[in-house]
């Protein structure tokens, strides 16, 4: 692909990635990727706001470190053993660090330079990553009817931590002998997972089932109300497609995935209600709350997402743009709802997530009083995966019931 085929901001992430590589991120400048990216300095700011905002959005972007997130998916989407899906995935990721060894080195070493608020951003996207691994990892585990001794988020920690710790030895020194070389590295570490971490099925060692996790483990961290309203509200005076982006997260509780892949045909509008379509992954048709927590977006024939289809110019059949009027993609997405809750906390003092919004959906959904099972099919998700969402929706009934009793003379 030519230069001048290429979007701004990809020619931007590209520069910088050879630029890191070759220099490290201390030592390059905003100007030297600006000038070989051939786009004005200023245009790198509007994109990335500094330097370390772009070097999120390489580790975040770029072709290379994409594969990382994707190389176990595609593993639990095939009839792959637990054992080969591990195989595969360090091999693939191993692959993929191979391709930029300078950057690695780079990002390590330097890392203590790093204002803090990049070293959290940075923490913050390896435990996102990390989840993503998790979650699939879990997925294979329990298809093959297997147990693991830790929660699904450790053991993807572990593996993680075992793959870097390994790229990083070989890519910093010479003529270790912990190894006889990767493969013997990945054969032991398979062997790791599979004796010591993942168990088959038991029910007679007592001794050791109080260590034994099942093979999924959610934690539901739903968001208050009235931190919602204020996302909510705050999407409105950002623009039309931040406020239909944050409509559809609450309203309709749909993944990251799910919304990158939304067309605008995928909004059906009828007499009543309005629908989504998702073609991706679960196929289904999930309806658009009109309500959520207590206050109202919606009628029967305009909401936010109608608002903002009506006032597009362009042609593209995708529902949500970027900047440069191309489909947007989950970085983007995730970027975009960083930016809207700048500044916010949850009530564990922590920023708000993305996936927390689908969290919010469900437990308010469950509130409302649908059935789990109707939920699982509107949400995509199986009934086991939504049991925390309906302990939490529970657990916040009860305390509205303790306020109506304590209201009482």
């Amino acid at each position: 692909m030519s230069l001048q085929k290429k979007s701004t901001k990809t020619r931007l992430i590209e520069a910088a990635l050879d630029l890191f590589a070759e220099k490290g991120v201390t030592e390059t400048t905003t100007k030297a990727v600006a000038e070989r990216a051939q786009v004005n300095e200023v245009t790198l700011f509007r994109h990335f706001g500094n330097k370390h905002g772009l070097l999120l959005a390489v580790m975040e972007d770029s072709a290379v470190f994409a594969q990382l997130g994707k190389a176990l998916l595609e593993q639990t989407g095939s009839k792959a053993s637990v054992s080969q899906a591990l195989k595969d995935y360090a091999e693939v990721s191993l692959q993929a660090l191979d391709r930029v060894p300078k950057l690695v080195r780079s990002v390590v070493g330097e890392a203590g330079q790093y204002p803090l608020e990049n070293r959290l951003a940075l923490g913050q996207g390896l435990t996102q990553a990390n989840d993503r691994v998790a979650k699939h990892l879990a997925e294979v585990i329990e298809r093959e009817g297997l147990q693991s001794r830790f929660p699904p988020e450790k053991l993807a920690s572990l593996l993680n931590g075992l793959l870097l710790g390994y790229f990083i030895i070989k890519s910093t020194s010479e003529g270790d002998k912990l190894w006889e070389g990767r493969d013997d590295f990945l054969e032991s570490l398979v062997d790791l997972f599979l004796q010591g971490a993942i168990l088959p099925p038991t029910g007679t060692n007592t001794a050791t089932d109080k260590k034994i996790f099942p093979a999924k483990v959610n934690r539901v961290d739903d968001l208050p109300a009235n931190l919602v309203r204020t996302i909510l509200l705050r999407a409105k005076k950002l623009g039309r497609q931040d406020y239909a982006l944050a409509y559809v997260l609450f309203g309709a509780g749909l993944s990251t995935s799910e919304i990158v892949n939304l067309e605008r045909s995928h909004l059906i509008v009828e007499l009543q209600q309005h629908l989504l379509q998702i073609d991706s992954g679960a196929k289904r048709q999930v309806p658009l709350n009109k309500w959520i927590m207590g206050f109202r977006y919606g009628s029967s024939s305009s909401n936010p997402l109608t608002h903002w289809i009506k006032s597009r110019k362009d042609d593209l059949t995708v529902m949500f743009v970027d900047r440069e009027e191309k489909p947007i993609s989950e970085p983007e997405l995730i970027a975009s709802w960083q930016i809207l809750t700048e500044g916010l906390l949850t009530p564990t003092g922590e920023p708000p997530t993305i996936e927390q919004a689908r969290q919010t959906w469900c437990v308010e959904m469950l509130m409302k009083g649908i059935k789990l099972e109707d939920l699982s099919i509107l949400s995509g998700m199986e009934v086991r995966e939504l049991q925390p969402h309906a302990q939490r929706a529970t657990e916040k009934l009860a305390i509205e019931q303790a306020h109506l009793l304590d209201r009482k003379k």
